[in-house]
Order: structure tokens, then sequence, then C-alpha cells
């Protein structure tokens, strides 16, 4: 039986290989974001080339009205969804004080008010069906304070925790919420973040890749699942909750100090 999947931020990075590996698995789409233009050119490759249905949404989940206006427009097509993947997400480098307060509450808004809207309308239907799954992009950055990313790592700290939660909500369904963890990866978001030339992201991990340790976690049902990390940051996440918070804030600040 096809599976739909609702995609944000499809148009390009994570968002465009989930849609990817979603089509090459048979599934249809419903793909969002902003860029209209490369939404129709993804919606016609995936087509072309795997004979499926993509349904393009044109939407900046940005505005406060967005989720819903876009829940209700699958709605009255009578597309039902089975995965809902918000993807959407972006980041601000600088000290807090000193960003444009318009940044960063937009990025308070995208990364939480939608992703948190659009699984209160969802869930629903999902636990009511009793089948569905749920996958939040969240980050690595979920795990610790962010100097000069305050309120990007705060933001992914709050998708983990919430995530998390309603996975034990939804124990005794057959409805799943995935969180993943990215580390830092080749996407548009260093450039969006104006950040390509921080040491965090020297030696970013191929979005693919991310993307389909994601899909599958979220197909298996994991809670979790962290991807894009070399060994080195694996053992650094493993000492955050040992190391004084201090010193660990300094090394992070470092990491994203721009050269």
């Amino acid at each position: 039986m096809t599976k739909t999947a609702l995609v944000t931020g499809a148009s390009t990075g994570i968002g465009r290989e989930f849609s990817k590996i979603h089509a090459k698995a048979g599934g249809d789409l419903v793909i969002v974001a902003r860029n209209l233009e490369k939404l129709n050119e993804l919606k016609n490759e995936l087509e072309s080339e795997f004979g499926i249905k993509v349904k393009v949404v044109s939407k900046d989940l940005t505005n406060e009205n967005a989720s819903k206006e876009l829940f209700h427009e699958i709605n009255k097509e009578g597309i039902e969804i089975d995965y809902l993947i918000n993807n959407a997400g972006f980041g601000g480098h600088g000290k807090f004080y000193e960003r444009e307060w318009a940044e960063d509450l937009s990025m308070i808004q995208l990364n939480i008010v939608a992703l948190t809207e659009l699984c209160r309308l969802y869930l629903p239907e999902f636990v009511k069906r009793d089948s569905g799954r749920i996958l939040n992009v969240s980050s690595t950055a979920s795990l610790m304070p962010g100097p000069l990313q305050a309120v990007y790592f705060a933001t992914k700290a709050y998708v983990t925790s919430f995530s998390n939660a309603l996975t034990e909500e939804l124990r005794g369904t057959k409805v799943t919420v995935t969180t993943l963890m990215p580390g830092a990866t080749e996407t548009e978001f260093a450039k969006t973040a104006k950040m390509e030339n921080a040491d965090l992201f020297v030696n970013s991990f191929p979005a693919e890749g991310v993307a389909r340790d994601g899909y599958e976690a979220m197909l298996k049902g994991d809670m979790e699942v962290i991807s894009g990390v070399s060994l080195s940051q694996k053992l650094m996440m493993k000492t955050i909750p040992l190391a004084p918070k201090k010193m660990m804030m300094r090394q992070i600040r470092k990491m994203q100090t721009l050269k």
C-alpha cells in the first residue's frame, strides 16, 4: 500500500534527500518549502523517475498561520498523510544581544512553533487510525548550550525533549515519533547561518546519508538517532554530561567562531 509523506523544507539539503528516498521506496509525497521553482523541479524529477505522485505546496512556515493553512489545504484535497517529516529549520550566528530579533523570532516560529503545531494537527488523525510515523529533525546541538548560536541550540533542545516525550505518550499505540540529530551536514544551513568558515563545518557529512539514517530509524520506530558525526565528535558527546559546563561552552564557542 502506498504511503504518503509530508516533508517540510523539501527544496534543498536533508529535506530533498528525504523526498528522494521516500519516492524511491514507491511513496507519494507532499513537499513544502518557500522556493516554488525548486519544488517543481523536484516534483518533475521524482514523478518522472519513480512514477509516484507529488503535490507541491509553496508555504513560508515562519508565518503564524502557515501550519494550519497547510493542514487544511492537504485535507481539502483528500490526501491522507502517513509520515510527517518535520525537517524545515534554520540557524543564525552571532551574539544574541547583537542579532536582529526578527530573525530569531522567525527561527523560533519555524524550528519550534510550526513543528509543534503540525504534530498537534496530525497526531489526532494518526492515533485514531492507530498508524502513522513522525520524524522530527533536531540536531546534536540539542545536547548542549550553544554560545554564538544561543537561540538555535535552544530550539533544537526543545525539539528533542518534545519528541522524546511524545514517544512515551504514544506508548501502546502504533504511532511513533523519531528524533533525528544530525551533526554538521552538507546543506545550505551553514550559508544561511553565515558560518561557512567556522571549524564546525570543516568536515561536513553528506545530506543523503544523514537523511537515510533518519528515514530508516523512522520506519523502525526508533525514538532517536544521531547521524553525521565523526568518532571524535561521538566521544565528545559522551563526555558532555561529565564535563564542567563552562569549559564545554568555551570549546563550543571556539568551534563556532568565524575565522
